[in-house]
């Protein structure tokens, strides 16, 4: 799974090294360029400066199919696409698309009266498919058709098994991780009589106590690197992942992975059914659903720039068409097919989808729907992934493995991080050398969140928006570009960083090392600046 959630808060690249406290990304470092910063961003901010002025440009409208958006946040209302044709509020479809009051968007998680929420991973839902199918039926007396659906259903009983064990596992450690932590710094603060000591505090500690000895090379461990990060900072930022680490372990077992959680059962809701898509409504930002990952993702694209608030985004010419179709969960691959539809119908040019899953129940569904934008000439852009995995060898949905014209308007992101040298991918980025075409900016990325407020995430999530927004900047000064056009244009352009060698993600504790361009097929960081001056050649 790598929905939004899994995003935001990448336990597995975590590790718990809060020796980062003193290492902070520098300011808005997605939009910095390595040459004048210091820092592989994207350089956009580079390209409105030296490149951009007095260029026209024309406004590019680009879908964000996610968890909704914050469509009244000050950094985005001015950004956000409305649909002229609608009257808002009137009940009616003025327009006749088919769908009412879509004013800026629309909503295909949910219905007349209701919103989905919490939604189970697409390995549960055929868990329980196939459970219901054979639960009782003697395996002997099965077609063989029935028998080629049992030889998966057991496939599927495995993995979904192991998902569930592997899951309260990595609850129970995490649990005991934190708990550690947060008894070592009790011990250690009751000691000394200090709760807000520092590193070089602990040089006082002679006691051959062992219990104490082991809780300071414990803290010594954290603090690390810094000598100025006192303990009650560290203290509140464990309790706070404690928290965390028990809501997303804890939510994952009560709906993601629970067989009898199916909050659609009684709504008349086909995900079979790939020809009717005229349904959901228009709560962009449904009531308590966790819509931070799709506001953050909106933001970075396009947050307004100029205007003294929050952030800048990479493209300053767009406005965000906000689709809701990713749960607290696996999305459900009509809603894919039905959201990237409607954006291409109401004019998106870049589609952004920042989420992905190992199990698809109808993945031809959503490859038609691809490939319609394909021929529309819109480009998709997908982030590959946080489970620190090679995609060309596993499955990753949804993906254009299997259709070279698609393939060409469709680019497969991975996360950078703000280092250089050995830790230039994100520990927890996806990589393939066949599958991923290049990377973008995916650690300690601030912005836009609900409620006019910010904050920091991580993920391929986050890499993702920042390509979209390259490529809908490319197109807002070069509208007459395609899809596939503008990838050419991208994969041509980025900061060729192939021969350096990184740490393989997943691989910290082996140290194990490649060069940056086995992770991807261009072994690079998208490029704006770059990539603007490419498309002003090839518009002569």
């Amino acid at each position: 799974m790598m929905n939004f959630r899994s995003s935001v808060m990448l336990f597995a690249g975590m590790v718990f090294s809060f020796q980062s406290f003193a290492q902070k990304a520098p300011e808005n470092w997605q939009n910095l360029d390595f040459k004048n910063d210091g820092v592989y961003g994207v350089s956009s901010d580079k390209a409105y400066n030296e490149f951009l002025k007095e260029k026209k440009s024309e406004t590019i409208i680009v879908a964000v199919i996610d968890s909704g958006t914050d469509v009244d946040h000050d950094d985005l209302k001015g950004v956000l696409w409305t649909n002229k044709k609608e009257i808002a509020g009137n009940g009616i479809d003025d327009d006749g698309n088919g769908y009412i009051d879509d004013v800026h968007g629309w909503n295909f998680i949910g219905g007349k009266d209701y919103d989905v929420l919490e939604e189970t991973l697409e390995l549960t839902r055929l868990y329980a498919k196939y459970t219901k199918q054979f639960e009782g039926k003697d395996v002997s007396k099965l077609s063989r058709k029935e028998k080629k659906e049992y030889k998966k259903y057991q496939e599927i009983k495995i993995a979904f098994e192991k998902e569930q064990k592997d899951t309260q596992t990595s609850l129970d450690g995490f649990n005991a991780m934190i708990n550690s932590v947060l008894r070592n710094y009790y011990l250690i603060s009751s000691y000394l009589d200090n709760k807000s000591f520092k590193l070089n505090d602990m040089a006082v500690i002679t006691t051959q106590d062992s219990i104490i000895q082991q809780s300071k090379v414990g803290i010594e461990m954290i603090m690390r690197g810094d000598t100025s990060v006192t303990a009650d900072l560290i203290l509140a930022q464990v309790e706070m992942q404690k928290e965390k680490v028990s809501d997303y372990f804890g939510e994952k077992l009560e709906f993601n992975l629970n067989p009898e959680w199916a909050p659609r059962a009684d709504k008349n809701y086909d995900e079979s059914d790939f020809t009717n898509f005229n349904y959901g409504n228009n709560h962009y930002l449904s009531g308590g659903a966790d819509n931070g990952h799709g506001t953050h993702c909106a933001g970075i694209i396009g947050a307004e720039r100029g205007n003294n608030l929050g952030i800048e985004g990479v493209a300053g010419n767009v406005e965000i068409m906000t689709i809701r179709a990713v749960p607290n969960g696996d999305e459900h691959d009509r809603d894919i097919a039905a959201a990237m539809r409607y954006a291409v119908d109401n004019g998106a040019r870049v589609i952004s989808m920042s989420y992905g899953k190992s199990f698809s129940y109808n993945k031809e569904g959503v490859d038609k729907a691809i490939a319609y934008g394909v021929k529309k000439g819109v480009l998709f852009v997908h982030a590959a992934g946080n489970d620190s995995k090679n995609i060309d060898d596993l499955d990753n949905f949804p993906n254009v493995k299997n259709s070279r014209r698609s393939g060409k308007s469709w680019i497969e992101v991975g996360a950078s991080s703000w280092k250089t040298g050995e830790f230039l991918p994100a520990t927890f980025s996806n990589y393939g050398k066949k599958t991923v075409d290049l990377f973008a900016p995916g650690v300690d990325i601030y912005s836009s969140v609900p409620m006019n407020s910010y904050d920091t995430y991580s993920g391929t999530s986050m890499a993702c928006p920042a390509v979209a927004g390259v490529a809908a900047l490319v197109m807002s000064y070069y509208p007459e570009l395609s899809g596939k056009d503008v990838k050419k244009i991208l994969m041509k352009s980025v900061t060729d960083l192939s021969d350096v060698e990184v740490v393989l993600p997943g691989n910290e504790k082996e140290d194990k090392k490649v060069k940056f361009g086995e992770l991807s097929k261009t072994g690079g960081i998208v490029n704006a600046y770059e990539a603007l001056k490419l498309a002003e050649k090839m518009s002569k």
